[in-house]
């Protein structure tokens, strides 16, 4: 099982918008079975489960562990990690975190809950972000070597750098 993969699940999660519909091809992928298997119940599952992924990468970033961790277990409570060994031939034979029955989303966000949860015990909350930049409040990991990350990407980072770089620019010519 790919812990850090199930773990980028749970910021695709928490990054979901929080009115507009939610797009199974942007969240399963476009050629992923799930989409074409996803419904209404599902999209509704996924949005409320992307809501509290979302507190708990706040409450992580906050420096609240012990309520990020309490938030976790609740959700690891919601949506327990049953794992199967499924696949159609002998080499295609891989892991799903839910039991067969399961629908698509407590399937996705149990996996996703468990990725999030491995990454906490492994590298902590403080390696849970929330976006600098004010016009994105988007969610990451900090995979960085020294636990500097304060953008969700290069795209955030560079409009951020660049409005504070024209703010001081204004800011000389009025001086």
């Amino acid at each position: 099982m790919d812990f850090d993969a199930y773990a980028q699940t749970a910021v695709n999660l928490a990054n979901l918008p929080p009115t507009a519909p939610v797009d199974p091809e942007i969240v399963f992928g476009e050629d992923s079975h799930a989409a074409a298997e996803v419904t209404e119940k599902d999209l509704g599952t996924l949005r409320r489960a992307g809501k509290k992924l979302r507190h708990v990468f706040e409450l992580g970033a906050a420096g609240a562990d012990g309520d990020a961790v309490e938030q976790l277990n609740a959700l690891l409570v919601a949506y327990p990690v049953q794992p199967r060994i499924s696949g159609h031939d002998a080499s295609d034979w891989h892991m799903h975190a839910t039991s067969r029955g399961a629908g698509v989303a407590a399937e996705y966000v149990a996996a996703a809950v468990w990725g999030l949860s491995v990454w906490l015990c492994a590298h902590g909350s403080d390696r849970f972000g929330v976006c600098a930049d004010e016009h994105c409040g988007n969610v990451y990991l900090d995979t960085s070597s020294n636990n500097c990350r304060r953008f969700c990407s290069e795209r955030c980072a560079t409009r951020s750098h660049v409005a504070a770089h024209r703010a001081r620019k204004r800011a000389a010519a009025v001086t």
